[in-house]
């Protein structure tokens, strides 16, 4: 209002409706009240769907209204219009009937089309047309006859008519004091021109008669950018409907302030998108969970230095305060000096595939049936905190529950899975900030601990652990091992294999050591000693397997067996022996654990057959044909699928006597699979070979279970033939193991067999063979074909 005054040339005035102090129709009505303002035309702006307002506001003085939101374009065209018209009305005013030339001039000039009607009527009819210019004939494609003749009402079209016809008649009873509207009118060739058209009273002074003017633009181009625009509009819109979160626009400041917030607000957030626009009931910084707010901030800080396209992952919190993950992308708005303008994305529901994720990462990280985390979580663990050098203080403390396999023998392997179960969730309970629980493979675990005190705490820790396990395994009387390892410097270089490895023999070397006792044993310099004795004898066996190392470095030494009933020797048992360069001649009580752990056994122990075979044809060219070779096959092999096939294809190319083969296999092989084994030794046996039990009476098979097995001997063990150098003969109970051997049908061998003593014992109680160093040491191949020529010298004599 005081510009207003201040400005007495001001003609036309822009008024929104909506202001912070003070309304739209207060000025309006200031404006009708002051005489000095009779000719300022007021054109307001209101929103698209107050359409009282518009009324109320012609009503109040105003002369046309443009709706929100505004199109620059639209508010240019309709403000050309206006002052085309101001021109045009003080051009009448000042020269009609006086200079006829200027008027003229403007008039033909004007760059929108201008029409006169001194019609009084309420209707546009025949003969009301005064005068139009040239623009105007172009707009519509006709001269003033054609449209005195036609009329307006005959070339606007019909879904326009009727506003127009309702404007004009408010017009003419002097309820408004101008009218404006987009409209359509049909040229004479069909087609449709749209123009923004502005119909006012035109009063002159020298003039009694009605006269009204009508200015028309051409809009028909910027109607179609606008259908066009409408078009993208919609379809965005239906996209947004369809979005699983929300599009916004928002300020760069810490609360995100909202400018823009699309309808899918309310379903990720559960807020209305309004209370969010300019931070009205909340602000979107409130939403975020507060431990990704900085974070989140930072992101943007970064990415918008660089111009790049914003992505991040982050929780919310919504109204009901559920959590859900959202994946913010977005992109900086920059304006013409490259400052931030403004920020503009899409943040959208990713929970479901956020759960996905989050179960395949717990799957990939646990062990299914305890719950644990498992081997390769506790691998990237190991890895990453040896690399950071995180802690001061690193250990492992392993525990191995192998013996719980021989529950599985006879209880079953539900019931010794629930065993590990238990001892899973009383381990669990000793877990804290500082201490681990891993589930690392089957029947082991693991605790990792860092920020420990001292040895001190370790070894007080393990002993917690012993009393827990045994106060559940007491009844099942099994044990296990408990091996220590601490992390030192120079050990965090170390990948988690090698770690784990050196758990692995401590845990294992806790195991041999106490047997049933759960005692510790910590990793040491003579454990590391073992541990690059086992990686060498490893590297021989890899070589072997891989044929880079000749055989002579795997040889076989075969030890005499004796027939006590004929006082002739029957056979050989082929013992495998190991050579190295480094380590010199390596017990076959050392290299066959490591070969069967590392499955080097199936290569390594068809070597051994083959070489087996090969002294098999030696004896025979010798004219040793019915004497027989004893080879010890591992639970490894015999459980390979291929085994029995290429067995039998080795005796056919190497043309070996079946009846001449021995197979030994030791006890607690059957607590493996006992009706598939017992399956395989059926087809062994079928097929002429003898099958002898190894070791026999330090298994842990049932005797109604030895009953079953298809066997032709049973070995004694060593140990209880050494039983019988003690003075009170009358506990041994070798006599009752070949009874029992002789009723099963069964013959006996009795093994290690060194003073003569055990000999006769032997002999008196029935045993069938034996072998030991009282008979003769494991020869070499010459050696023992010389020892039978000797033996039958000697015999002959």
């Amino acid at each position: 209002m005081r510009m207003l005054e201040e400005n007495d040339g001001i003609n036309l005035l822009i008024l929104d409706l909506t202001m912070p102090n003070k309304s739209g129709f207060q000025v309006l009505e200031a404006l009708k009240e002051d005489e000095r303002f009779r000719k300022l035309r007021t054109i307001i702006l209101t929103d698209y769907n107050e359409l009282a307002d518009e009324s109320k506001g012609l009503k109040l003085g105003a002369v046309d209204y443009i709706r929100k939101p505004l199109h620059p374009d639209a508010l240019k065209t309709r403000i050309d219009v206006h002052a085309a018209l101001l021109r045009a009305q003080q051009a009448l005013e000042q020269q009609l009937d006086v200079q006829a030339i200027p008027f003229d001039l403007i008039f033909d000039q004007a760059p929108i089309g201008i029409a006169i009607s001194n019609n009084s009527n309420s209707r546009p009819s025949d003969g009301a047309i005064v005068r139009i210019n040239s623009m105007y004939e172009q707009i519509i494609g006709r001269t003033k006859e054609e449209l005195n003749q036609l009329g307006w009402a005959k070339i606007t079209h019909p879904d326009d008519l009727e506003e127009d016809m309702l404007n004009f008649r408010r017009l003419k009873s002097g309820e408004i004091k101008m009218y404006s509207m987009e409209k359509r009118y049909i040229k004479p060739d069909g087609s449709i021109v749209w123009v923004d058209m502005i119909v006012a009273p035109l009063t002159l002074a020298n003039d009694h008669q009605d006269k009204h003017i009508c200015l028309v633009q051409d809009i028909t181009e910027r109607k179609a950018i606008e259908n066009a625009l409408q078009e993208s509009e919609r379809s965005k819109s239906v996209y947004l409907s369809h979005l699983p979160g929300l599009a916004y626009r928002c300020n760069k400041d810490r609360n995100w302030t909202m400018q823009y917030v699309s309808q899918g607000c309310f379903n990720l957030t559960g807020y209305p998108a309004e209370s969010l626009l300019y931070n009205r009931d909340l602000s979107y910084n409130d939403l975020i969970s507060p431990e990704y707010r900085e974070a989140l901030w930072n992101e943007w800080e970064r990415i918008l230095a660089k111009r790049e396209p914003f992505k991040y992952e982050y929780e919310i919190i919504t109204a009901t305060g559920e959590r859900k993950w959202v994946l913010e992308l977005g992109q900086g708005i920059y304006n013409g000096q490259g400052e931030v303008e403004a920020l503009e994305g899409i943040i959208l529901d990713i929970s479901d595939r956020k759960a996905i994720e989050n179960t395949l990462k717990y799957n990939n990280e646990h062990d299914r049936w305890t719950g644990l985390y498992n081997r390769e979580y506790l691998a990237a663990l190991l890895e990453k905190d040896t690399k950071l050098k995180r802690y001061s203080k690193q250990a492992l403390i392993g525990i191995d529950l192998s013996m719980v396999q021989l529950v599985t023998a006879n209880y079953g392997f539900e019931y010794s899975q629930n065993l590990i179960k238990k001892a899973a969730e009383a381990l669990s309970q000793l877990c804290t900030n500082n201490r681990l629980l891993f589930h690392p493979r089957e029947n082991r675990f693991v605790f990792y601990l860092f920020d420990y005190k001292d040895k001190n705490e370790l070894v007080d820790f393990s002993n917690v652990i012993a009393e827990t396990l045994e106060s559940i395994f007491v009844t099942e009387r099994i044990g296990g091992g408990i091996g220590v390892l601490e992390i030192e410097e120079n050990q965090n270089e170390a990948d988690a294999d090698s770690l784990l490895t050196r758990l692995l023999i401590a845990s294992e070397r806790s195991f041999s050591l106490f047997g049933k006792d759960f005692q510790v044993c910590f990793y040491d310099e003579a454990l590391e000693a073992l541990v690059n004795r086992e990686r060498e004898i490893m590297e021989t066996l890899q070589l072997l397997a891989t044929d880079q190392y000749t055989n002579d470095d795997l040889f076989l030494q075969y030890q005499p067996i004796l027939n006590l009933k004929t006082g002739l020797f029957c056979g050989f048992e082929a013992l495998a022996r190991l050579r190295t360069e480094k380590l010199g001649l390596v017990s076959p009580l050392e290299f066959i654990p490591i070969a069967e752990k590392t499955k080097l056994i199936l290569p390594i122990g068809e070597k051994v057959i083959v070489q087996a075979f090969r002294f098999l044809n030696k004896l025979v060219e010798r004219g040793y044909e019915r004497i027989g070779v004893s080879i010890n096959i591992s639970i490894i092999q015999l459980l390979n699928p291929n085994f029995t096939n290429r067995l039998f294809e080795l005796i056919r190319e190497m043309q070996i006597n079946p009846k001449n083969i021995g197979i030994e296999i030791t006890e607690s092989i059957f607590a493996s699979d006992f009706e598939y084994i017992n399956k395989i030794i059926g087809e062994l046996r079928e097929a002429g070979l003898q099958i002898a039990i190894d070791d026999f009476g330090t298994g842990y098979s049932s005797l109604a279970r030895e009953k079953e097995l298809k066997v032709d001997c049973m070995k004694i063990d060593k140990q209880f033939i050494d039983s019988l150098l003690e003075p009170d003969l009358n506990k041994a109970i070798i006599s009752d193991i070949i009874s029992i051997s002789h009723k099963l049908g069964h013959c006996t061998i009795a093994e290690g067999v060194e003073y003569d003593t055990q000999l006769q014992y032997l002999k008196e109680h029935g045993c069938d063979r034996i072998q030991g160093y009282l008979i003769s040491k494991p020869l070499g191949e010459e050696e023992a074909i010389g020892f039978l020529e000797m033996y039958d010298k000697h015999h002959c004599c």
